[in-house]
């Protein structure tokens, strides 16, 4: 039985035409993949590979962009190039909704740093530290990583944060990293590192606000826990 290509169907069926004529918000995920990598293989179209590439993250784009060049190529029909196209669309749509909460301006709540971080942070599969940096009034002024590491931990050192406040002329800080395994709670590393910063802070005159801890569906607040 020949197979059917994307060339064949009905032009307003196509996914770069249905783009072009209804526009973008129309179209599935596995079409807009579709549209990325262009075409499939000799056996499924760009959508019906798209498809599967999302049934095989759940149909969840967040934990398709947790996945790697190296994941992605294993699908027949998609070699380097297309895995780099599906990586890099994702890693801007996440920056983008990180970039939208950051221009919100002020933090009010354990929830708007979650809100910044959470995109940033969330899929990641290795550990990473970050710094938000405050004015007087709470607004954002910048945020900054101190460290990476791998899925179990990060090394971090209190003085390189406050050096990234004091160059950033912070009044105060949120403390933010996250738990490639989803479970949000602290660690006593955890712990002991939020008390060790929260001290340091008090000499320095930079008020550590909170320290939030982030996984993917998930966080845990120092401040909202009373632990800070």
């Amino acid at each position: 039985m020949e197979h059917i290509t994307i060339k064949s169907w009905a032009e307003e069926d196509r996914p770069r035409e249905k783009l072009m004529l209804k526009g973008k918000h129309v179209l599935s995920d596995a079409e807009l993949i579709a549209i990325l990598i262009s075409s499939g293989n000799a056996e499924e179209t760009a959508v019906e590979l798209s498809k599967r590439i999302l049934a095989g993250a759940e149909n969840n784009l967040n934990e398709l962009s947790r996945q790697s060049v190296h994941d992605l190529i294993k699908y027949k029909g998609i070699g380097e190039a297309k895995a780099i196209s599906i990586v890099a669309a994702l890693e801007l749509g996440r920056r983008r909704k990180t970039e939208d909460k950051l221009n919100r301006g002020q933090i009010t709540t354990s929830k708007d740093a979650v809100d910044i971080f959470q995109p940033l942070l969330g899929d990641k599969a290795h550990e990473e530290f970050w710094i938000l940096f405050l004015n007087r009034a709470n607004h954002i002024i910048g945020k900054n990583q101190v460290s990476s590491g791998g899925m179990t931990g990060t090394v971090v050192d209190p003085k390189m944060i406050f050096k990234a406040a004091l160059d950033a002329k912070a009044v105060s800080i949120i403390l933010c990293h996250n738990h490639p395994s989803g479970n949000v709670r602290p660690s006593q590393q955890d712990i002991d590192l939020t008390k060790k910063i929260f001290a340091a802070g008090k000499l320095l005159e930079i008020s550590v606000l909170d320290h939030v801890i982030v996984a993917q569906g998930s966080y845990y607040s120092f401040a909202d826990e009373g632990m800070m």
